[in-house]
């Protein structure tokens, strides 16, 4: 059996805190010389106006290991957005990602030859949050991190639980929609 990991893909919903401030990280994880690498210099190459993709940073000028690239999911164009993604939230992805290399989900000696690219979720509506909590932002964002490198280190869901439970799980917005609330 290989130790390669050639491509893993995961994603939490962590919530509970005030408004906006929910955490639903989506990553893909894989050596830096297969596609994962390949997408991480592509994407970091190719910019986009409001949506710029930047490497995980505990501050500026100390990235982590693996890299790992945030890629936002809304599109930025409030300043006051972007320094709460690129500050708080960057710095709870980083400190996510070393949070799943000491707890071993990630091994510490591929730490270099992996690459991990990150969709972030920052609801738009927190530019409107007055006296922002940041700690319990980045508390949250950097929990939904690690437990998104968890799920995709190990495949999950796993395809049997996916079976087993498909009947019983409704999407949140499937059932707004239902009830007449979207």
């Amino acid at each position: 059996m290989s130790n390669r990991i050639v491509l893993r893909t995961g994603e939490a919903l962590v919530a509970g805190g005030p408004p906006g401030t929910a955490a639903e990280p989506e990553v893909v994880i894989g050596e830096l010389d297969g596609p994962v690498g390949t997408a991480l210099a592509t994407l970091t190459g190719d910019q986009v106006k409001g949506h710029t993709r930047v490497f995980a940073l505990l501050n500026t000028d100390v990235m982590v290991r693996p890299v790992t690239l945030c890629v936002s999911k809304v599109t930025v164009d409030n300043p006051r957005y972007t320094n709460i993604l690129m500050g708080t939230v960057q710095f709870a992805i980083a400190n996510g990602v070393l949070d799943a290399v000491r707890a071993g989900y990630i091994p510490k000696e591929k730490a270099n030859d992996l690459g991990i690219i990150c969709s972030v979720w920052l609801a738009p509506t927190i530019v409107d949050v007055e006296n922002l909590d940041h700690k319990v932002l980045f508390d949250i964002h950097r929990k939904g991190m690690l437990e998104a490198i968890r799920k995709a280190m190990a495949s999950e869901p796993s395809i049997d639980w996916l079976l087993e439970n498909q009947e019983k799980i409704t999407h949140k917005y499937y059932q707004m929609g239902l009830d007449g609330k979207v």
